[in-house]
């Protein structure tokens, strides 16, 4: 089986990629080769089968098909310009997110062997902000330019779908938390850095208030959901191929109570409130829970508590972050 993560240079894409090395297969099936496809070349992975790093642009359709070989029966695209990124850059998000989109249905099409695509969508897709708890039958209706653009992609795939170009499963993740390295462009950036800064030992602060609730995910529930739906059986999902994963409604006081139970009081202490406009105009549209029983249904793992989701990160990624970051 060959396998494609567009995206692969990303967070989430390097962690599915370290996953795929490590198993050597997918749903019982031994992976003969992967491809990793990002901007700039991402850096090769350890794995018992060919590993093909390639540089590109999502957006060209020609790019697209060389990340995409004959033969390839996975993809993952997780390419994406993310949420804050988006808002300011009109141009850039619709090139990337759509019209990357699009080159992906062009790419898959033209192999003629209906591949499964796996779509990281957004909770941002979605608005009701926080009083909202929103059912599987939600309507989409974002309340900012990344979530349009997600919704937009998933319209294109499951388009794509019913004209048997591709199989496409789109994962509308929740705020993944807690993401290492440093912060990033996401309007959510926020939501990582309030426990991964204090466990790195750093002061930061948070443009939000205390009671500000947001649907979150770890990375490793993101893996495991990615990872289902590259085998579930397509019959299971009918027509609608969006899902809303089991994520978890946290509060920011929450959080921060999760950390100071697994790092202690003092951890908690290096978080500070300076209120951001900027930032609170683009998450508060998000919902803040969802009922997500049709996922639960089709087997997709639930999320794991606050405390597990700081000891994962700590157990999985904060030396390498502490490495990176010369602390």
């Amino acid at each position: 089986m060959k396998v494609s993560i567009l995206g692969g240079g990303g967070f989430l894409g390097r962690k599915l990629a370290a996953r795929l090395a490590k198993d050597g297969a997918l749903g019982g099936r031994a992976i003969t080769a992967l491809t990793l496809f990002d901007l700039k070349a991402p850096a090769p992975v350890e794995a018992p089968f060919p590993v093909i790093c390639m540089g590109g642009d999502v957006a060209s359709v020609e790019a697209v098909k060389a990340a995409i070989p004959p033969g390839t029966e996975v993809v993952f695209h997780l390419a994406a310009v993310v949420s804050a990124a988006a808002e300011a850059d009109y141009d850039l998000g619709v090139r990337v997110n759509i019209a990357g989109t699009q080159a992906v249905v062009a790419a898959c099409r033209a192999l003629g062997t209906r591949p499964r695509v796996i779509f990281t969508s957004s909770v941002a897709s979605f608005g009701g902000g926080q009083d909202a708890v929103v059912p599987d039958d939600g309507r989409q209706m974002p309340t900012n330019s990344y979530g349009a653009q997600k919704a937009i992609g998933e319209l294109l795939l499951q388009d794509a779908t019913r004209k048997g170009f591709l199989d496409a499963v789109s994962i509308r993740l929740p705020t993944v938390m807690v993401r290492p390295g440093r912060p990033n462009k996401a309007a959510s950036s926020f939501v990582s850095a309030i426990v991964r800064e204090p466990l790195l030992g750093l002061s930061t602060d948070c443009p939000v208030p205390p009671e500000f609730a947001v649907w979150i995910c770890s990375p490793r529930s993101a893996m495991e959901w990615f990872l289902h739906a590259a085998t579930i059986d397509a019959a299971a999902l009918g027509a609608d191929r969006g899902i809303n994963p089991p994520g978890r409604s946290a509060t920011v006081a929450k959080m921060l109570e999760a950390l100071a139970a697994v790092a202690g009081p003092a951890a908690r202490e290096k978080v500070g409130f300076v209120f951001d406009r900027e930032v609170y105009d683009i998450v508060v549209g998000w919902p803040a829970a969802f009922g997500a029983e049709r996922a639960r249904r089709l087997g997709f793992a639930e999320q794991e508590s606050l405390e597990d989701l700081v000891r994962a990160f700590v157990e999985d990624d904060l030396e390498a972050t502490r490495a990176e970051r010369g602390l």
